[in-house]
C-alpha cells in the first residue's frame, strides 16, 4: 500500500514539471515588444525629464494627475506601467491599476460606470515587502484623444470628486484633442521621438539576448524605417529574426519586411513620409522644396482629419508636377 501511495505521489510531483515546461513554451511566444518592455522607471530610454519627475514622486509615494503625449512608440504607456509596478509591487498592482485603451469602448457610459465605480473604491491594503504603499489608485486612459467630447467632460467631474483616492494618467498622441479643463488638471509631459543612437543601443541589446546575427547596415536600416518609433523597430526586428532564422539580418531583409510603401500601395501617411525623404534629396531649388513640403504638411493634416487618401495624394502630386516642370 505504501509503495502504491509513493508511486501516486511521484506521478503528482511530475505533473507540475510538465506544466512548468508548457509555461516556458508560452513565455517564448511573447512578442518582443512586451518581453523587453521596461520593468522599472530607470529602464525608460531618452525621456530624462519625465523619469526625473516620476522618481521624485515615487520616493515621496505621491503622484499628480498625468498627461503623457507624443508620437507612438516613445514609451508613454511603458513609463506609467513601470511606475505603477514600482509603487504597488506585483501583489497589489492588479487591485490598484485600471487600464483602458483603444480596444475598449470609452464613451460617456463607460466613464460613468466602469471608471467612476473603480475610482470610488477605497484603496486599502499594505505591500507584503513592507515598502510604503500610496493611499490612491491609478486609472490609465490610453489613446485618450480618441475619447468623445462628452466622455472627456464627464471625466473632469470624476477627477475632481475622487482626487483623494484616485490619480489619472491620460495618454495621447495629440494633446490638442484633449479638452482644456482636463489638461489644466494634469501635469503635462511630452515624449520625444527616440534618438537614433538610443534605438541602436536597445536593438543591439535585444540582438545580444536573442543571439541574432546582424550587420551594422541592417540595424541602421531598422532605425531609419522606424522613424523614432522603438516599438515598430522591435517588431520589424522580431519579424526579420523569425523569417530568416539562420541568416544575418541585413539592410535588404529589413527593407523587404518594412515594405517599399510607394510601390506596394501602403497607407497614404507612409507614402507621404517616403516622398518627403525623396523630395529633400532631389535636385530642386529651395523655393520649390518649400512649396512642396508646405503642401505635404497640409495633406498630412487632412489625412489625420480623415480626408480621402486618393484625392489628397492626387492634390500633392499635382503640386510636385507643377514645381518639377518649372525647373525644366
Amino acid at each position: 500500500m505504501q509503495a502504491f501511495l509513493k508511486g501516486s505521489q511521484s506521478v503528482k510531483a511530475q505533473k507540475p514539471s510538465s506544466s512548468s515546461s508548457a509555461g516556458e513554451k508560452k513565455q517564448k511566444a511573447v512578442p518582443w515588444v512586451e518581453k523587453y518592455r521596461p520593468k522599472c522607471v530607470d529602464e525608460v530610454a531618452f525621456q530624462e525629464e519625465v523619469v526625473a519627475v516620476l522618481k521624485k514622486s515615487l520616493e515621496g509615494a505621491d503622484l499628480p494627475n498625468l498627461l503623457f503625449y507624443g508620437p507612438p512608440g516613445t514609451g508613454k504607456t511603458s513609463t506609467i506601467l513601470a511606475a505603477a509596478r514600482e509603487l504597488y509591487g506585483p501583489e497589489l498592482y492588479r487591485q490598484r491599476v485600471l487600464e483602458l485603451n483603444a480596444s475598449d469602448e470609452r464613451g460617456i457610459q463607460v466613464i460613468r460606470e466602469k471608471v467612476k465605480s473603480f475610482a470610488q473604491l477605497t484603496a486599502a491594503g499594505a505591500r507584503p515587502d513592507g515598502k510604503p504603499c500610496p493611499p490612491f489608485k491609478i486609472i490609465i486612459l490610453d489613446e485618450a484623444d480618441s475619447m468623445t467630447g462628452a466622455a472627456q467632460a464627464a471625466l473632469r467631474r470624476t477627477m475632481e470628486k475622487e482626487s483623494r483616492t484616485t490619480r489619472f494618467c491620460l495618454i495621447c498622441n495629440y494633446v490638442s484633442r484633449i479638452i482644456e479643463p482636463l489638461t489644466s488638471r494634469c501635469s503635462k509631459f511630452r515624449f520625444k521621438p527616440l534618438a537614433n543612437h538610443i534605438q541602436q543601443e536597445r536593438l543591439l541589446q535585444i540582438c545580444g539576448k536573442e543571439n541574432l546575427k546582424y550587420t551594422t547596415e541592417g540595424i541602421e536600416a531598422l532605425v531609419k524605417v522606424s522613424e523614432g518609433d522603438l516599438r515598430k523597430a522591435i517588431t520589424y526586428l522580431q519579424s526579420a529574426a523569425r523569417l530568416n532564422t539562420e541568416q544575418e539580418i541585413t539592410e535588404q531583409i529589413i527593407i523587404e519586411i518594412a515594405g517599399d510603401m510607394i510601390d506596394q500601395g501602403y497607407a497614404a501617411t507612409n507614402v507621404l513620409n517616403q516622398l518627403h525623404d525623396v523630395i529633400i534629396d532631389e535636385k530642386l531649388s529651395d523655393k520649390q522644396k518649400s512649396v512642396i513640403t508646405e503642401k505635404m504638411a497640409e495633406v498630412d493634416k487632412c489625412l489625420s482629419d480623415g480626408a480621402d487618401e486618393y484625392l489628397q495624394l492626387l492634390s500633392l502630386c499635382s503640386v510636385i508636377m507643377q514645381q518639377a516642370t518649372h525647373s525644366t
